[in-house]
């Protein structure tokens, strides 16, 4: 078997380490070509890459603002005021509920002097009305 078949455009290159007998075969250490490392450094699209990338470019940057009410979102919704999108029920999941309030408080430390006027405020009320609402909540038998 040759190591290098040339046919119409393409090259076939043999890159097994042992031969058809089973023997190890000499390795040749080559840099690749420059057409082929060009081919290896740029992102090969996949299925729906396009739709992918399309719906990334209409997407804005997220804000401090938006993660923080992106979170409090996901309180409400285990706190069982927005139902499942796929079964339509709506579910409590207290444990759930407190985690992403106590991240919420993590977030809160860890940010402390480096948040805006707005941001602080925002801070401060979603935390006190989730943190609020969860002791209600978890009062209800």
């Amino acid at each position: 078997m040759e190591d290098e078949i040339k046919g119409k455009g393409f090259v076939i290159k043999d890159r097994r380490s042992f031969d058809e007998k089973g023997e190890a075969r000499e390795t040749q250490q080559q840099a690749p070509s420059a057409p082929e490392q060009e081919r290896r450094e740029q992102p090969q699209p996949g299925p729906g890459t396009e739709d992918a990338r399309h719906r990334q470019e209409e997407m804005p940057p997220i804000t401090f603002t938006d993660f923080i009410v992106s979170l409090s979102s996901s309180v409400i919704y285990h706190f069982g005021d927005i139902p499942d999108p796929v079964t339509r029920k709506a579910e409590k999941n207290l444990i759930a509920a407190k985690q992403t309030i106590d991240i919420l408080g993590i977030i809160e430390q860890k940010t402390k002097g480096n948040l805006d006027e707005n941001e602080k405020r925002l801070m401060d009320a979603i935390l006190f009305e989730l943190r609020m609402r969860y002791v209600k909540e978890a009062e209800k038998p």
